[in-house]
């Protein structure tokens, strides 16, 4: 089994331009989560020049929507929801600094394209397991936008949560690269 590169947050550009696509991470400090309807409406606040409730410089954000803690857990199951829904948002967060992104699935021409031009990374969490992932959440508050439920913005403290680098700041893309590898000829 291949050995897990250790990150602290908040990320440096020079940390993440050493990760490539296939490496496995565990993630320890602040991680924020933000699903689509947390992302409009911080992509409201730039497009007004306003200032946002968390600063995405050199931070990582979770596309995830957590389930109600179960007694002694920060956070119920808390898997990766489908990235592309934030698509549309995310290189005006890349352009402010954000450094990394967790969840699930494909990503547009166009977030792969910014995050080589900003330096950034996409991770994948496991889909199914979420139960095993809440059990790196250590703590988890609200930051912002509480009216959306398991939707807002919250700040999450996690020590060894586990990650896959899908896509580096190079453009190497997993979903490009490895399924050929597997086609029967």
């Amino acid at each position: 089994m291949e050995k897990s590169i250790r990150i602290k947050t908040p990320v440096t550009d020079e940390e993440i331009r050493k990760l490539k696509a296939g490496d496995n991470v565990l993630i320890t400090g602040v991680i924020y989560t933000a699903r689509d309807a947390a992302h409009k409406r911080l992509i409201e606040l730039i497009n007004r020049g306003e200032k946002l409730p968390i600063d995405p410089k050199g931070q990582i954000i979770y596309y995830v929507g957590p389930a109600p803690a179960k007694p002694g857990y920060a956070v119920g199951p808390a898997g990766p929801t489908t990235s592309y829904r934030m698509d549309s948002y995310t290189p005006p967060l890349l352009e402010l600094g954000l450094k990394g992104m967790i969840g699930k699935g494909l990503r547009s021409k166009e977030v792969i394209n910014a995050m080589k031009e900003h330096g950034a990374v996409y991770f994948a969490a496991v889909g199914g397991a979420a139960a095993l992932i809440s059990k790196s959440i250590k703590k988890a508050e609200v930051v912002c936008y509480e009216d959306l439920g398991a939707e807002a913005i919250h700040r999450f403290y996690v020590e060894d949560f586990p990650a896959i680098v899908v896509i580096d700041s190079y453009g190497n893309n997993l979903y490009e690269s490895e399924p050929p590898k597997y086609r029967i000829q």
